[in-house]
């Protein structure tokens, strides 16, 4: 029997990207795989990804890593009208290995699924980000598309079993995605607790056993250390900051200010002064 021709490679370098949509008989085959990562996340449709015990099925939310030197031999899936993968060939930055640890389902093939919700949405959009800067003019593009895709493996790190961040429910993860993004808004706890789809009293017992505070400290503390960098690097009057920061009333934030921080607004503004100046 012939060998089976090998599928062209990607010219190897630090960070090969791009997207595709393909049919039903879309295949790519690498008898010796590459020397780089390939990073696969699968947006649409189902792929299959070949191995010596047999066949991997995928299908939308599931993130693969085949290791250096893994045979690739994946394709659309059978019966599948189509695949829509995102990809990326790259060499790991040494600090990205321990990172890049995820479960081994087979021999060189590692897979993570992500969930719905708002952090398979970020992982996803810094993915489209990374293509389109790749593609860019920016003389520091190859630069901004690695740090894209470091972002990427960090946020993926949060649903690896084996990781310190899987230890978070994932109604909780949801609920710190939601308060770390949206934390200058005016949230109570029953807003929240609908988002993570809890009853109120249901979801502060579980946030506060996950992470060890009630979700009304955890939003405070993120609103005050976001009045500080403001305090550091701005000049904006201190009302104006407690306003952004999510505080209707300026006199409660400096009370509030001072007990996390140890000094009031204007004496920490007043202390980092001297270290700011030329």
């Amino acid at each position: 029997m012939p060998a089976r021709p090998d599928t062209p490679a990607p010219t190897p370098g630090p960070l090969i990207s791009g997207t595709y949509r393909v049919g039903p008989r879309f295949v790519t085959y690498r008898e010796n795989g590459t020397n780089d990562w390939v990073l696969v996340c699968n947006l649409s449709g189902h792929a299959r990804f070949g191995h010596i015990g047999g066949d991997l099925l995928t299908g939308p939310g599931d993130m693969i890593l085949l290791k250096p030197h893994t045979r690739h031999d994946y394709g659309t899936a059978p019966g599948q009208s189509h695949w829509e993968p995102l990809w990326a060939h790259f060499l790991p930055r040494p600090a990205w290995l321990e990172w890049l640890d995820w479960p081994e389902v087979a021999p060189g093939i590692l897979r993570l699924h992500l969930p719905k919700g708002v952090a398979k949405t970020a992982i996803i959009a810094r993915f489209q980000y990374m293509l389109q800067v790749g593609m860019g003019g920016d003389r520091v593009r190859r630069e901004l598309a690695m740090n894209a895709l470091e972002e990427i493996i960090l946020r993926c790190d949060r649903f690896n079993p084996g990781g310190e961040n899987s230890l978070l429910d994932t109604r909780i993860r949801v609920a710190v995605d939601f308060l770390n993004t949206n934390f200058a808004e005016p949230l109570s706890v029953a807003l929240i607790a609908r988002r993570c789809g809890l009853s109120p009293s249901r979801f502060a017992r579980l946030f506060k056993a996950q992470t060890g505070e009630t979700p009304q400290r955890y939003l405070e503390t993120q609103r005050l250390n976001r009045a500080r960098q403001l305090l550091e690097f701005t000049q904006a009057p201190i009302r104006q900051i407690a306003g952004e920061v999510g505080f209707e009333n300026p006199f409660y934030f400096t009370l509030r200010f001072k007990r996390q921080h140890g000094a009031s607004p204007r004496a920490w503004r007043r202390q980092i002064a001297p270290r700011r100046a030329p």
